[in-house]
């Protein structure tokens, strides 16, 4: 089912350097900031069926939260990451988690309709080309079967929008662009015959948000 993955240009090498410097501390800096939208994610993928893909597994943070009963397989970009990922594996024995992978998001090495779902947390904003990256998700998902982004997306107006004013610069830094708005990726389902479900707010005060999609039946 699987082939070797395709990489990208040189960005994706300036990715691979930035996730080799974050993946030592990333759980110390993210884990329980982005856990509730993290497990909210997990449980709208879980909904579609058993077998979900969680493209930017990174460290694993979210990979015990899914049911036991669950195939689970992951891809990132860094090796370092998924060292972490594996270790958390066997820690904890996730019998669950199947095999996780170094693949490019653009460039997925499955099968088509694969998964019953694909998961994405936190990562839709750093990959160069997001259409692309949505377009293997609609690929390797079954027909019927979802993709659930889990991410921060830009507010247009209100409250929120003039407190990511104020943190743009940090956010940019760790790949919250406040930029990069849902209407993107609405855009995206648009074109492509896709349904969207909703974009649900969640934890901290809706800075992150989950948008639920499905793949025509």
């Amino acid at each position: 089912m699987l082939s070797e993955p395709q990489m990208a240009g040189p960005s994706t090498a300036l990715m691979r350097k930035a996730y080799a410097r974050w993946a030592p501390v990333y759980d110390v800096v993210y884990d329980k900031l982005t856990e509730p939208a993290a497990r909210a994610a997990v449980e709208a993928a879980a909904e579609h069926g058993p077998r979900i893909l969680e493209a930017g597994v990174g460290t694993g943070l979210a990979l015990g939260y899914y049911p036991k009963a669950s195939f689970v397989c992951g891809v990132d970009l860094s090796e370092d990451m998924l060292k972490r990922a594996r270790a958390k594996v066997k820690r904890r024995n996730l019998a669950h988690v199947k095999g996780l992978q170094v693949m490019d998001v653009c460039h997925l090495g499955y099968a088509d309709a694969s998964f019953d779902a694909v998961v994405a947390q936190f990562l839709i904003t750093l990959v160069p080309d997001p259409e692309a990256a949505m377009s293997e998700f609609l690929r390797v998902v079954r027909p019927g079967g979802g993709i659930v982004l889990a991410n921060h997306f830009g507010q247009s107006d209100g409250p929120l929008a003039r407190v990511e004013e104020v943190v743009a610069p940090l956010c940019t830094k760790i790949g919250w662009s406040s930029d990069f708005k849902a209407t993107r990726i609405e855009a995206w389902a648009r074109r492509n015959g896709v349904e969207v479900l909703g974009l649900k707010p969640t934890f901290p005060g809706g800075f992150f948000k989950i948008l639920r999609m499905r793949k025509p039946g």
